[in-house]
């Protein structure tokens, strides 16, 4: 076959099928989330395009899990053809959309301070990471009492909430490092939330640790000095842990 040919066929399929219109996507996307529901000839009417080319985008949104369709309630007689079907958005559509959440928590928090005072932003901190500390704890149960042991199960468990975490051993301990925070947003404003992580981590190891860096703060990670166990100690931390957990139980 020629090379003209072979452009000529490229080009008409091009024609037949041309890139879709991110903007026109997003148009699209906007009208649902504005109106709720409709159909591929409403959402073009309003956008000022061909029911077919609404279509396409919406055959694409369809195939990305982005839309999903049923058909419209008949409320009268019907003519002809086909009834007409309404599009909506996914829950994972909306979830793709801008969220304000960040923002939102830490006019929450501002409005804490305000009206209530620092020791409140710190109570309320604390309240936020019972549920992790309790769930990291269940983790936990079987790393025994060594303070080093401790943070790679504190690792993991920290990994499964989603905070990326790595334990490492050092020449004066371990390092507990989390490469993912998921409040960085708002801990950078208050640092009560760094501080009472920080408190849960050395509850869960059972000893005294040191916050050395934090996301929050602009390091890349969140950076946890462990100390290595004094030798002729061990035996009294290890005894601390118990009554801990038997104080916790009560």
């Amino acid at each position: 076959m020629k090379n003209a040919e072979v452009a000529q066929q490229r080009s008409a399929v091009a024609d037949a099928c041309p890139p879709l219109d991110v903007r026109t996507r997003d148009r699209v996307t906007e009208l649902l989330l504005q109106q709720g529901s409709a159909t591929a000839t409403e959402l073009g009417l309003a956008l000022g395009l061909s029911a077919a080319g609404i279509r396409r985008h919406l055959d694409a949104m369809l195939a990305e899990g982005l839309v999903e369709s049923r058909e419209r309630p008949d409320r009268g007689r019907r003519g002809r053809g086909r009834p007409a079907r309404v599009f909506t958005l996914t829950a994972a559509a909306r979830e793709a959309l801008p969220h304000t959440y960040d923002d939102l928590a830490a006019s929450a928090l501002r409005w804490i301070a305000e009206h209530h005072g620092e020791a409140a932003v710190a109570a309320f901190a604390m309240a936020q990471v019972a549920g992790l500390e309790e769930r990291c704890k269940a983790a936990m149960a079987e790393a025994g009492d060594d303070p080093l042991a401790r943070a790679e199960a504190l690792a993991k468990a920290l990994t499964a909430e989603g905070y990326a975490a790595g334990a490492t051993t050092i020449a004066t301990g371990g390092q507990l490092c989390q490469h993912h925070c998921p409040v960085a947003h708002v801990a950078a404003e208050f640092s009560q939330l760094c501080e009472a992580e920080t408190q849960v981590i050395s509850r869960l190891v059972g000893t005294h640790v040191q916050r050395l860096a934090t996301i929050a703060n602009g390091d890349g990670v969140c950076t946890t000095h462990i100390p290595a166990p004094v030798p002729g100690a061990r035996s009294d931390n290890a005894r601390q842990i118990r009554q801990n957990r038997q104080r916790n139980v009560r």
